[in-house]
């Protein structure tokens, strides 16, 4: 656990709008020297706060595709099981998130493909050819109302000072 202050709350959050940011902006925004904001998202960084600095496309102007939402439930839930269907899932470039959860199903994959030719063949990479994949649900994705993958970090700072959350 690292500490964070309200100096590097700020960062994070101008980080989070836009990770492309130059350092001088970042410094200018947040009222701090351009060494000094450098200095602490480094340490952010090494402390792994900052996992990583990436751009989010825009399926719709790279000419859309299907995104599915999918339920996975697995016959033997023994720890080997799980890791074994969870690698095999992060390895497959469709696969934009993979989260085990509880109860329920033992996965919830996020996926992006081109068509529904290539969702088939993911469902035989994936699901046909495992034999212990139990059960899978899949629900399309027909349009998306928010997505906003941001840490409100205000919020986890005010509960960590005994604050009630907003």
């Amino acid at each position: 656990m690292i500490d964070i202050d309200e100096i590097d709350s700020h960062l994070l959050d101008l980080l989070q709008a836009d990770a492309g940011r130059a350092n001088q902006d970042l410094a200018a925004a947040a009222h701090v020297s351009p060494a000094t904001a450098l200095r602490r998202l480094r340490r952010l960084s090494e402390a792994g706060v900052i996992e990583r600095r990436i751009a989010l496309l825009s399926v719709s102007a790279l000419g859309a595709g299907l995104q599915a939402l999918v339920e996975v439930q697995l016959d033997r839930q023994g720890v080997e099981h799980l890791d074994a269907f969870e690698a095999i899932a992060v390895a497959d470039a469709a696969v934009q998130q993979c989260w085990r959860t509880s109860p329920g199903p033992d996965f919830m994959l996020v996926l992006w493909v081109v068509d529904m030719a290539a969702y088939n063949a993911l469902v035989q990479r994936l699901f046909t050819q495992q034999a212990n994949v139990r059960n899978v649900r899949t629900f399309f994705a027909t349009k998306r109302a928010k997505f906003e993958p941001r840490v409100d970090v205000g919020a986890l700072l005010a509960r960590s000072a005994g604050s009630p959350a907003p």
